[in-house]
């Protein structure tokens, strides 16, 4: 790289106002330049119009110029700097622009006001990236639930035909008769009763905005432990109201657009919900998805926290479900459920699965957490 070109690279980093001498820039520069100035120049704020043509042809300039983890960034910059909501409301910009899950989570925020020429495409988009995300996370959390429960329900009183010999002789050789040559089996073991051990997760996500990409990645989690017949699994979204998505698990994008972002939160309300739906406390798993801002009874919410952990739930909170790094929850809530022994974290994608591995196997949340070095709260 020569000096002009690092000149031209400095006078894009520091804009117009920046510029002590003329820096002559090249077409492409120029081209740039102007993308840049259009976004970020606080002289420019609109700069990029309320028309389609101009955001069309804005969005079709940084995909030339930049690369795609930089246009996402810029995308979401536009959305939040010049209020470029439209750009997720017209089908033909909707086509244009890279959809990540935190445009995802932005596009189901709208979800109320997306018109109805636009749904078709949102919909489209949105199952692009959702299917994307399911081929990356399917196959670990099937493999990490399949490993947890492979273990069967113990079989103490078996049929001639269901005694595991091999293990019963084993079992039994303290009480080899020498006279007799031969073992007299005081237990005998059975196989084990496949289908015995069955387990229940309970999902509750948090709709509040900051929760965006959160929704998406349970989403898809619920999906997927939705087809998995050892398990009985049931998703519930909640804001100040509570919503039922349990039967919309077969399509991680129906579920995704029936939660609605953005509203206040009663994560008393849920809890005690989701304590009517316990049927087994010590096999089932309750995940609570949320930042822990209450809007509502604090004291009353955690009352019922400590109720459906004294039942022998496996209660676990999750501060965050994303890769977004360290979010922002309430420390105070966080402290007092920590207190009531309900392991509070916050868990990327990535170590979901073996999270659900470790919980179905009712393993110390946290020895699990020292072992993967996750933080706790």
């Amino acid at each position: 790289m020569n000096s002009f070109d690092r000149l031209q690279r400095w006078r894009l980093v520091l804009g117009k106002k920046a510029e002590d001498e003329v820096i002559e820039l090249s077409i492409q520069a120029m081209e740039m330049d102007a993308a840049l100035t259009a976004l970020y120049d606080s002289g420019a704020k609109g700069g990029l119009g309320n028309s389609s043509p101009k955001i069309n042809r804005w969005l079709g300039d940084i995909r030339k110029y930049f690369p795609s983890q930089v246009v996402q960034i810029m995308q979401k910059d536009a959305l939040v700097n010049l209020g470029l909501n439209q750009m997720l409301l017209e089908p033909e910009l909707l086509e244009n622009i890279d959809i990540d899950v935190h445009l995802v989570g932005t596009l189901l925020s709208l979800n109320n006001i997306i018109p109805s020429k636009t749904r078709q495409t949102a919909k489209f988009v949105v199952r692009k990236v959702v299917e994307d995300l399911k081929k990356l996370l399917e196959q670990p959390l099937r493999i990490a639930i399949r490993g947890a429960l492979k273990q069967d329900v113990p079989n103490r009183r078996p049929k001639f035909n269901e005694i595991n010999w091999p293990k019963t002789i084993r079992n039994n050789l303290k009480h080899y008769q020498p006279e007799f040559k031969t073992i007299i089996p005081h237990e005998l073991i059975g196989y084990g009763r496949k289908g015995q051990a069955l387990k229940e997760i309970i999902l509750c996500v948090d709709q509040s905005g900051s929760m965006a990409s959160s929704i998406v990645y349970s989403s898809i989690f619920a999906s997927v432990l939705a087809s998995i017949t050892s398990l009985k699994t049931h998703m519930i979204v909640f804001d100040t109201s509570v919503v039922d998505l349990t039967k919309e698990m077969d399509d991680p994008v129906d579920l995704l657009f029936g939660t609605q972002l953005g509203g206040g939160t009663d994560i008393h309300r849920v809890l005690c919900y989701a304590d009517s739906l316990i049927n087994k406390p010590l096999d089932t798993i309750f995940i609570l998805i949320s930042d822990l801002y209450e809007g509502g009874d604090t004291e009353s919410m955690l009352k019922q926290a400590a109720i459906i952990k004294k039942k022998g739930v496996n209660f676990i909170s999750l501060l965050a479900l994303n890769d977004e790094g360290a979010p922002v929850y309430d420390k105070n809530v966080a402290s007092k459920l920590s207190a009531l022994k309900i392991p509070v974290f916050a868990c990327t994608p990535h170590l979901f699965p073996d999270m659900m591995a470790a919980a179905l196997k009712r393993e110390d949340m946290h020895n699990w957490l020292s072992r993967k070095n996750v933080v706790k709260r």
